[in-house]
């Protein structure tokens, strides 16, 4: 079998203009032109693209009805497939302070109706941000961390319940990740509420998710596996010394076991979007890897 190996759209040396004046910023951003950098990606290889929902943060209009138009066009044309990484810059959807929480679910579900259109496979979700993370880190008595972050997959679970309502989305299409979050906690929203899990190796290695190994998350998570997170970094050990940019790695660059991960993925007959979150780049590099190692699983 061959896998299905995509990118991420959201490459900042594509997307950050060398420009010397502010002008000049000015009339790149007005210019930005959404469906280009998608072919861009496609000429380099890529049929299968994962669309960034924060996008639209610096480009009002890259998720418009017309951009959204160009690129049903360019799929059509390429035959592309699609996944959506809903936005998660300044988007809290676990916070408890109310209208935070709800503003954060307006953003996700405005881009899974803007996106709607292009068929995306997976609707991939950090269910928990930035705050949340703030709390997993503190130096707290073990109780009272205990429930400040039960009180944060409370908000989560409010959040993807009102998404899903509001959006008729079937529950298996939005893939929750494993992000800096408790892994136990992250899995259980995705059980109670019928969710699909976006594995990211990277995150997992570093420590993000916990003391967890990675192949015992991979284990626990493949009955819900919609996606997967590819790439590299340095395992963090039991101590949890989370690396912060530490991730992110090409294949090889790291201790992810990319052969063992591989042959475990073809034997559970995983055919979902792998999507390399790196640089291009880094993403040809770690075909590459693949093709030295396992040459059968790249077309």
């Amino acid at each position: 079998m061959t896998m299905r190996f995509g990118i991420m759209a959201m490459q900042m040396d594509l997307l950050v203009p060398a420009v010397a004046t502010p002008a000049e910023a000015a009339a790149y951003l007005a210019g930005f032109n959404h469906a280009g950098l998608v072919r861009t990606l496609y000429q380099h290889g890529f049929t299968l693209i994962e669309l960034g929902g924060d996008l639209g943060m610096f480009f009002p209009h890259s998720f418009a009805d017309r951009a959204v138009a160009e690129l049903a066009h360019l799929k059509a044309e390429t035959g592309l497939s699609f996944t959506v990484h809903l936005p998660l810059w300044s988007v809290e959807p676990s916070t408890p302070l109310t209208s935070v929480r709800q503003g954060s679910v307006r953003a996700v579900v405005d881009t899974i109706f803007a996106t709607q259109t292009l068929q995306p496979e997976c609707y991939v979700l950090h269910a928990t941000g930035a705050l949340a993370a703030e709390f997993y880190q503190m130096r707290l008595p073990p109780q009272a961390k205990t429930l400040i972050l039960s009180q944060f997959q409370q908000g989560a679970r409010h959040s993807i319940q009102t998404i899903l309502a509001e959006t008729g989305l079937p529950s298996r299409r939005l893939a929750i990740e494993t992000i800096e979050f408790p892994f136990e906690l992250t899995l259980e929203l995705a059980d109670e509420l019928d969710l699909s899990i976006c594995l990211d190796t990277g995150h997992v290695l570093v420590g993000f998710s916990g003391d967890v190994q990675l192949f015992d998350v991979l284990e626990r998570v493949l009955p819900r596996l919609g996606e997967i997170h590819l790439h590299d970094g340095p395992w963090q050990g039991p101590e949890r010394r989370i690396g912060y940019g530490k991730d992110h790695q090409a294949l090889g660059s790291g201790n992810l076991d990319v052969a063992r991960l591989l042959d475990r993925l073809v034997k559970a007959r995983f055919s979902g979007p792998i999507i390399f979150e790196l640089k291009v780049n880094e993403a040809l590099a770690s075909l590459e890897v693949i093709r030295a190692i396992r040459p059968g699983l790249v077309e």
